[in-house]
């Protein structure tokens, strides 16, 4: 459905820490920089993207908006985690753990990383 997502950051250098810490614990490889300053992620036939604004305005977060990154079972979700808290993210919502959902279980975590985009981690529990 989706070709990419592309968020905004105020500090490439600094989503790149970030970014590339989240990333490895999926066992993705770091992100690339392109010639216009963009970083780069693809993992399992996604594309993350991040920019400076072309605008030139600050980097600001989507109310409401949440990125979520599959994960293949729930101890992928703590390690990544922990490597965006360690990297400069910030925990939020409940700490990670089993949600029950309409959908089935849920193991979830929540981050903002350091831009304040909300991240989650997902794996869907087998039933």
């Amino acid at each position: 459905m989706f070709s990419h997502i592309m968020i905004g950051s105020n500090d490439i250098d600094r989503s790149k820490k970030f970014y590339d810490a989240i990333f490895a614990a999926m066992g993705a490889s770091p992100g690339i920089k392109d010639d216009k300053g963009r970083l780069i992620y693809a993992h399992n036939g996604g594309r993350l993207m991040i920019t400076p604004p072309i605008d030139g305005q600050p980097a600001t977060h989507a109310n409401g908006g949440t990125i979520g990154f599959a994960m293949e079972n729930p101890e992928q979700a703590d390690v990544w985690h922990q490597a965006g808290v360690a990297h400069g993210g910030t925990a939020i919502e409940n700490p990670p753990g089993l949600r029950e959902t309409s959908f089935g279980g849920l193991y979830l975590a929540y981050l903002r990383d350091p831009d304040g985009n909300k991240l989650c981690a997902l794996h869907r529990m087998a039933k």
